[in-house]
């Protein structure tokens, strides 16, 4: 059987930008398809001696998973602790039901490694803001705390809505810590909004960004 080649220049594949090849439902032939697990950027906000952020908009059925990232998190009181909370329709108390796990790893500059558990940081069904870091150092202005937190399917009126955080902060001390979050919102009302905040005075500086997972 002979081998036929394709002109690539004489194919128009604008249509078809950002496409997957698939077989078609007859399975005799291809298509193109969305890409699956792509990210959306859907707010950005940078603090600037920021009491609180807040994303109040776009979370909603459109996307099963979302994403926060953070940026160079700076806060304005040495050793203050980076949290969030949720909350649903257009309630702001941000005081929903969570059950939670917390663990770190740490390293200093004089090489004493540590793994432990936050027992400080974790909850059982209480109703805080869950921490997301241990103290961030802020005696410096290069320490900061950067990483992300997923949230799944928080639109879903059946389940729970968990959620999985990481960060790595310059502690107390200029040591790196990698902090590990992880639990679930104790309710079957669909989380509208997130609010992120120190435990402990203002976010001094830093970006938060906001992604919708396809």
């Amino acid at each position: 059987m002979a081998l036929s080649k394709v002109d690539f220049n004489n194919i128009n594949v604008t249509p078809s930008a950002s496409k997957k090849l698939k077989w078609n439902s007859s399975a005799n032939g291809f298509e193109t398809g969305d890409v699956g697990g792509s990210m959306v950027l859907l707010s950005t906000q940078t603090a600037s001696s920021s009491s609180t952020i807040s994303f109040t908009s776009g979370i909603d059925s459109t996307y099963d998973e979302y994403i926060f990232k953070f940026y160079n998190i700076h806060p304005g009181t040495d050793g203050a602790r980076f949290t969030f909370q949720g909350d649903t329709g257009t309630n702001t108390n941000y005081n929903q039901t969570i059950t939670s796990s917390f663990f770190y790893a740490q390293q200093g500059e004089s090489d004493d490694p540590l793994l432990a558990y936050g027992s400080g940081q974790d909850q059982a069904q209480a109703t805080g803001f869950q921490d997301l870091s241990l103290g961030i150092d802020s005696d410096g202005n290069d320490s900061n705390c950067s990483g992300y937190l997923h949230i799944f399917n928080p639109s879903s009126s059946t389940f729970v809505k968990h959620f999985i955080g990481l960060t790595q902060i310059v502690g107390n001390g200029y040591y790196a810590y990698a902090n590990h979050s992880a639990g679930y919102f104790n309710t079957t009302t669909a989380l509208t909004r997130f609010q992120f905040k120190m435990h402990s005075g203002n976010i001094d500086s830093g970006t938060i960004k906001m992604y919708g997972v396809s």
